[in-house]
This record gives C-alpha cells, structure tokens and sequence, in this order.
C-alpha cells in the first residue's frame, strides 16, 4: 500500500513539474546557462550550448537601450525591439524574452502568431486595438474573435499559437512592451508565410483555398513578396 501511494505521489508530482502549466521552456538544471555565440558550431540542440559558467560575465545577463525603440519594418510602420537569447544570452534556458513595439499613428501589426510563446501585452502610450482569433470546436470553418481596446496600463494576453494582431487606432504614436514565456518566441506573419513562401504555393491552391482568380493571387504575392 506504501509503495502505491509513494508511486502515485511521484506520478503527480512528475506532472506538475513537467506540465506546460508550469512552464514553457525547459527547466534549467544550474543556476546558469549562458549561450555560446558559435554560429559555426556542428552541435544542435533545442536551445543553445551553454558556456562554461566560469567564463560568464555580467554582460551576458544585460541589455540596454530598451528606452528607445527599434527600426521600423519596411511599409508597416511598426518599429521592433526584442529582447530575446540572442541579443541577452544570459537568457538561455530561463523561458523569457521581452520586446518593445512602436507604432506610427494608425499602422497595424498584421496577423501573426508566436509557435513558443504566449505573449502578454502591456501598453505604456496611446492606444492599439487587439484582436485574437480563438477556434471554435464546434465549426471547423469558423473562429471567435476576441477583441479589446487597451490604454495605457492596459494588459493582454496572446495564447501560444493563436493569431492575433495589434492596429494603432490613435492619431498620435503608441509603445507597448510585450513578454513572452520563451527564451526564442518566434514570430510568423500570416500573409507573408502564405504568399510569399519559397519555393511558391502552387496559384492553383492559394486560388481555390482563397476563392480568389489567379491574377488576384498574383497581386498579392507582389504586395507580400
């Protein structure tokens, strides 16, 4: 009977500990795990390699400049500034990342999803219209939208995986900072992953998927590309 019960003790407590609702990335198992610049490296791992902890500096656990915003992607009018393992290091295998997102008066952040991450968003001036598409069980065809215009002090979250968007409605700028449960969050953009893909969507499928004529996709394609 002991023995049962130690069994299904270790059973529970293996799953709360593995759980995603404990946490997303991989638990660290040393207090540090800074990540090795070596992009010429023949090792792959989900992650990257830590180097030697005797070698750590205070540097690979800062960043700085997170006060003034990043460089604008070209026609959209959204400046991104992240802060994630690549540019913190010290950041290896803690499970976070943080990036600061400028919008011009009126741009949109377009659909996108993170495969990491859920993002929570938290707004610091202006004032941006979110929306996330949930998918609705009982229609396969079909999505609930849940929308919210944030102010500043406002929070939101993004679950992992699911598409949303973020559309400055205001006549002046707005700055929000987004964090994420992943040390590597990763961004796809909706339109561009579709219309733009290398090597192409056969027209035939983007054309019937979309109930869109060839010359429409090809539009797009060029908007995109």
């Amino acid at each position: 009977m002991m023995m049962w019960w130690f069994i299904t003790t270790l059973a529970i407590t293996a799953f709360f500990y593995n759980s995603p609702v404990y946490a997303y990335d991989n638990n660290p198992l040393q207090d540090i795990c800074v990540a090795v610049r070596d992009s010429h490296s023949s090792v792959f791992v989900n992650g990257k390699i830590c180097k030697d902890p005797k070698l750590a500096t205070p540097n690979d656990f800062y960043f700085s400049g997170l006060n003034v915003s990043g460089n604008a992607a070209p026609k959209s009018g959204v400046a991104v500034k992240l802060v994630d393992v690549n540019s913190m290091p010290g950041l290896n295998t803690l499970g976070i990342s943080v990036s600061r997102l400028d919008f011009e008066p009126l741009s949109l952040f377009p659909l996108h999803a993170h495969p990491r991450a859920s993002a929570l968003i938290t707004i610091l001036e202006g004032s941006i219209y979110v929306g996330l598409f949930v998918p609705d069980p009982a229609n396969f065809f079909k999505s609930r939208l849940f929308s919210k215009i944030l102010n500043p002090g406002d929070v939101f979250v993004f679950p992992k995986g699911l598409i949303h968007f973020l559309y400055n409605i205001g006549n002046k700028k707005a700055t929000s900072l987004i964090y994420y449960n992943s040390q590597n969050p990763g961004v796809i953009s909706i339109p561009n992953s579709i219309f733009a893909s290398k090597p192409p969507v056969p027209d035939d499928v983007l054309a019937k998927g979309f109930q869109l004529n060839k010359i429409q996709i090809a539009q797009l394609r060029k908007k995109f590309s």
